[in-house]
């Protein structure tokens, strides 16, 4: 049982920890970084040419690898179930391209630099530009399968119940921002304006936060449960 227990409160603090690391973009709020958090990218915070990139590049890194040894201590030492292992599998998948992410930064902020929107347009960027791309939609589609996955584990399972309870109501809200924020990208790609891509974009992160944190509680209390 204390084994079991062990187990389980490794994975949570790792998951609860990458949660917080994950939020750190917040503190544009009490930040100045001279970018419109209603139409800018997140992930612009963590550009080459910004004065704080390093500090969001640093906390994109810890929290990738967070997850990733979260989700990677869970697959080997937790119940494998397919609803789980799926789950877990998918937020491996969001730790390891959300640390190559942090290691493949815009060169410049397109929302916020003229300059930098017409050179990217002009595909006069560096190709860390499509690449950081690449790895940002494998981050979210890694995290979209664990929310949906591990959330489905719980109810199917009778496991974790404060996910079992609150995750479908994350699900349905995740995958609402996600069709928000996809549909502003779209639109600023064929200028049609920004229909508040960094407002949607945000809500999305910070339920993909919210919904690690409570996975995190959930599991912890599962293995006090087992104990």
């Amino acid at each position: 049982m204390s084994e079991s227990f062990g187990k389980s409160s490794t994975v949570a603090l790792l998951i609860a920890f990458g949660a917080v690391a994950y939020t750190a973009w917040v503190l544009e709020l009490v930040l100045h970084t001279g970018l419109d958090p209603v139409r800018a990218y997140v992930s612009e915070l963590a550009a080459a040419d910004q004065p704080l990139g390093g500090l969001f590049r640093a906390t994109d890194l810890a929290a990738g690898l967070l997850v990733l040894a979260g989700a990677c201590v869970a697959l080997v030492r937790l119940p494998r179930r397919p609803w789980a292992v799926g789950g877990w599998a998918g937020l491996l998948l969001f730790g390891a391209a959300t640390a190559l992410d942090s290691q493949l930064p815009l060169s410049c902020a397109p929302t916020a630099d003229p300059e930098c929107a017409a050179r990217e347009t002009a595909g006069l960027v560096p190709a860390t530009h499509s690449a950081h791309a690449v790895s940002s939609g494998l981050a979210m589609a890694g995290a979209l399968t664990g929310v949906v996955a591990l959330t489905a584990a719980a109810r199917r399972y009778g496991w974790w119940r404060p996910l079992a309870r609150t995750g479908p109501f994350l699900v349905v809200l995740e995958l609402a921002a996600t069709a928000w924020t996809l549909a502003a990208v779209a639109a600023l790609e064929t200028g049609r304006g920004s229909w508040a891509l960094g407002a949607g974009q945000r809500v999305q992160v910070l339920l993909v936060a919210g919904w690690l944190a409570v996975l995190a509680l959930s599991v912890a209390r599962e293995g006090r449960r087992a104990r």
